[in-house]
């Protein structure tokens, strides 16, 4: 009997396609031109195994970039659970930052995988966005950051960090900008109006 398309996998079939995008984003952020069949000896996978889970390049390149996209987006909800919302959204930003950087390298990979015609497109960044609504709404409440500021005004201000050489030491120059960016965001806060009056 054939498994059907939405079906989950089992759970060998799971550590396989797990261990095959582990390998595979490891390799391709280092070059986006490894050859699939080193990918699949490296996660200890046979090709047949390797594309029936990813048939083509393109496919496995723009699933590790929604399952990275994902992971930054899921750190979200733990950050405010456990910070007060402007720290956990300083240092959601953080963690922005880093994958931005660290995976520059898998930044080539996913523009070839989309810019030739008929490729797929780039995933969108549904979940990031999300996220990031979710910290400047819950910091906008708290009255610690100015009100009105949405999802793309915040990633627009903190887009300079893309032009960040990935191989220097990006870290300390990150946190200057995105220090700067949050206190810009702090100036116009009700709880600053409220101290002022």
């Amino acid at each position: 009997m054939r498994q059907k398309k939405d079906a989950p996998l089992r759970s060998d079939a799971q550590r396989n396609r797990e261990r095959i995008l582990a390998v595979a984003l490891e390799e391709l952020t280092r070059s986006a031109d490894v050859p699939l069949s080193a990918i699949a000896k490296k996660a200890g996978v046979g090709q047949g195994t390797f594309y029936r889970h990813f048939p083509t390049r393109e496919a496995l390149v723009l699933e590790i970039y929604r399952h990275e996209m994902q992971q930054v987006a899921d750190t979200a909800a733990p950050l405010l659970e456990s910070r007060e919302p402007d720290r956990a959204l300083r240092e959601w930003m953080d963690r922005l930052a880093r994958f931005a950087m660290t995976k520059a390298g898998l930044a080539d990979a996913i523009r070839q995988a989309t810019s030739a015609p008929g490729q797929p497109a780039k995933p969108g960044h549904a979940p990031v966005t999300e996220a990031a609504e979710l910290l400047l709404r819950a910091a906008e409440e708290a009255g610690t950051i100015r009100p009105g500021v949405t999802a793309d005004d915040l990633f627009l201000v903190i887009g300079g960090l893309w032009t960040l050489p990935p191989g220097t030491d990006w870290q300390p120059r990150a946190t200057r900008l995105l220090d700067f960016v949050m206190d810009g965001l702090r100036v116009g806060a009700a709880a600053g109006r409220q101290g002022q009056s």
